[in-house]
């Protein structure tokens, strides 16, 4: 059997420890090591030794008791959040570890609702029961209150293949078949330990034992129940299929694709195919790799259960499917910061701009932009420590000596009226013409795409060319020049020329006609929000609503209990992201405090930051919004207040 188990937690809670055990237990490894002593085996990047901190979701393979476990430890800080959710796609089982000390945290929250989302099965670790201060039943008493009230203790009511009487009730509780087994006295012991696990793999009960990591004080019994707990069921007769998890590239700069194989089995040299509809391509998989920690070791095949790197894959992404898995899943945790690549003259922009790719490559949610008319390379984080360890790795991968901008809000433009946009372009032997309707789109849509162009008025691979160039770029709105989004653009008719008309015509008449729209629709600027949950102690709530209300954040009627209150809400980005600082300060570090991405909405000071960003709209030069016309042998432009009085459909 595989199994693969996923290492959660909030950060400095003693996951990588706790990894670092059961690999021992194992005997994957001779020795433990220690975050602190810099020689954690899934800690093997220099970055994540000096720092003590897990950046990237490493995996190491377990053999015991004849099954075959792939442990993954994910990243626990919350600027490597979407490490860890790319990570979380392809579990069969996860980790969260707990402090027993602190309890519930802040990430602990936002670990537990991908979690939920996604509907992995979890088993709860509470750990550092040897420090002071801890506290185990303080710990589950939270999880029961704050994340789930299904969580279960194991010690004590499970030895071996024996379910105790109240573990069996708490069983019961959840499941009428298992209520009147129970009342009944039947079932043996087979019956009930294959209920556990039909109630864990279901996502009903969640199992919960407590130790320390560091002192190896429960690790064993926590294995041997995580062992006989766990059951998977691949099916490696069925043709491949398979989901890439990351992207990273070997010493030689090729690029190498990490896969779960969830279906069927893999051969070196067969063909792998991805992708979907036209796009879809195949490739053939030139060389199999099992990973372990930072070693490797080729193989001929790999099969369903697997977690395993291919290379010879140029194109594939994460989150796409593979063979028979034809989709391609999305990502929800996106970062809210954007920043500039700063270097110095002498080196070489393009390769810079190559280097950042392929970091691109790896981590999509860094949304590397070039923008051509300032010649500067942007790209998109979670916070500072993260261009703290992008700076490191520009330096030790690609020797390249870069610095960073201070983090800026991410905004966005969108449009709240409905208008025609127009776009003619014709200089001299060149001709198109575009007409959009522009309509505001959903929040949180991005820009959509409606067809409405007759097949008599404009041919349909004109059609299909005007929309792939409507999408192989962002757009710039008006107001700050941040990307435009939650538009929907209708394609409403077009011409060209049999002789004259170039493919690259269509593009700049369909981003005139979409500028030219803009020009006269309600621009709207939007900022980036967070919901919130906020526990303090009671005599702390006033503070709190105060710093919410001052912040422009909104929130719900407090929920208070005889010593704590908590509140959850929205509140942007830009005034809260600082906030953590703050609230552990005046709670004396025992306020908690979650923030989770929760889309854009309207900006609360749109006048201050357009003032501050002091865009100038005609001195885009990639964002024209004025038309090419020709007369006697001569382009000439035509101002976009003018350009629809000239259109050839009107």
């Amino acid at each position: 059997m595989k199994i693969t188990i996923g290492m959660f937690a909030h950060v400095d809670a003693g996951k990588t420890t706790l990894a670092e055990q059961l690999l021992y237990h194992t005997r994957s490894i001779r020795e433990r090591g220690r975050v602190d002593h810099k020689d954690a085996y899934l800690d093997s990047h220099e970055i994540e030794r000096a720092r003590g901190i897990t950046v990237f979701a490493d995996q190491a393979v377990i053999t015991y008791e004849g099954d075959t476990y792939y442990l993954v430890d994910t990243p626990g800080h919350v600027d490597f959040s979407p490490e860890m959710e790319r990570a979380i796609r392809i579990m069969d089982y996860a980790i969260l570890v707990v402090s027993a000390a602190e309890g519930v945290q802040g990430h602990t929250e936002t670990v537990w609702q991908l979690l939920r989302k996604h509907r992995v099965p979890t088993f709860f670790f509470l750990n550092k029961t040897d420090r002071t201060g801890a506290d185990p039943d303080r710990a589950l008493a939270e999880i029961r209150a704050q994340l789930t009230p299904d969580a279960c203790p194991l010690t004590g009511s499970f030895a071996g293949s024996e379910i105790g009487e109240a573990l069996r009730e708490s069983l019961a509780e959840r499941d009428e078949a298992l209520l009147e087994a129970f009342l009944a006295g039947a079932g043996d012991a087979a019956f009930w330990l294959e209920a556990l696990r039909r109630l864990i793999r279901e996502c009903r009960l969640y199992p919960c034992m407590s130790g320390s990591a560091l002192q190896d004080v429960g690790v064993t019994e926590f294995l041997e129940r995580l062992h006989a707990l766990t059951v998977t069921a691949y099916d490696e007769r069925a043709p491949f299929g398979g989901r890439a998890y990351k992207i990273r590239h070997d010493a030689s700069g090729a690029r190498v694709t990490y896969v779960k194989a969830l279906s069927g089995e893999l051969k070196v040299r067969d063909e792998l195919f991805y992708g979907a509809g036209e796009a879809r391509t195949g490739e053939k998989a030139t060389r199999l790799l099992l990973v372990n920690g930072s070693k490797t070791q080729a193989v001929d095949r790999v099969a369903a259960g697997d977690l395993f790197a291919v290379v010879g894959l140029s194109g594939a992404e994460t989150g796409e499917g593979l063979g028979a898995c034809a989709d391609r899943i999305g990502y929800e945790l996106v970062p809210t910061l954007t920043s500039k690549v700063v270097f110095a003259e002498t080196l070489n922009a393009k390769e810079v701009l190559k280097a950042f790719r392929m970091l691109n490559a790896e981590d999509p949610s860094l949304g590397v932009v070039w923008e051509e008319s300032l010649q500067e390379i942007h790209i998109r984080v979670m916070g500072v420590i993260q261009l703290e360890v992008l700076r490191q790795l520009a330096k030790d991968r690609f020797g390249l000596d870069v610095a960073f901008g201070a983090p800026e809000i991410l905004y966005k433009e969108t449009i709240q009226s409905t208008v025609r946009g127009y776009g003619h372009f014709e200089p001299l032997r060149h001709y198109a013409e575009v007409h959009l309707l522009l309509e505001p789109g959903e929040r949180g849509s991005g820009l959509t795409f409606v067809n409405a162009c007759h097949a008599d008025d404009l041919s349909v691979g004109n059609q299909n060319v005007i929309r792939t160039h409507l999408f192989e770029r962002d757009h710039h709105g008006l107001l700050t020049g941040m990307p435009l989004t939650d538009v929907r653009i209708t394609l409403l008719t077009g011409a060209g020329h049999n002789e004259h008309t170039h493919g690259g015509d269509f593009r700049e008449a369909a981003f005139r006609a979409l500028r030219q729209g803009l020009e006269k629709a309600e621009n709207v600027l939007l900022e980036p929000y967070y919901a919130f949950k906020i526990r303090v102690e009671l005599d702390e709530l006033g503070r709190a609503l105060s710093d919410i209300q001052r912040a422009s954040g909104q929130f719900e009627p407090p929920a208070t209990t005889a010593s704590h209150a908590v509140v959850t809400g929205r509140v942007p980005v830009a005034t809260f992201m600082e906030y953590g600082a703050e609230l552990a300060a005046y709670t004396h570090g025992k306020g908690t405090l979650r923030l989770v991405f929760d889309g854009y909405d309207r900006c609360h000071d749109e006048r201050e930051v357009i003032a501050r960003k002091a865009y100038r709209k005609d001195a885009d030069p990639l964002y024209s919004s004025s038309s090419i016309f020709c007369a006697k042998g001569h382009g000439y432009t035509v101002p976009w207040d003018e350009a629809e009085a000239k259109m050839h459909l009107l």
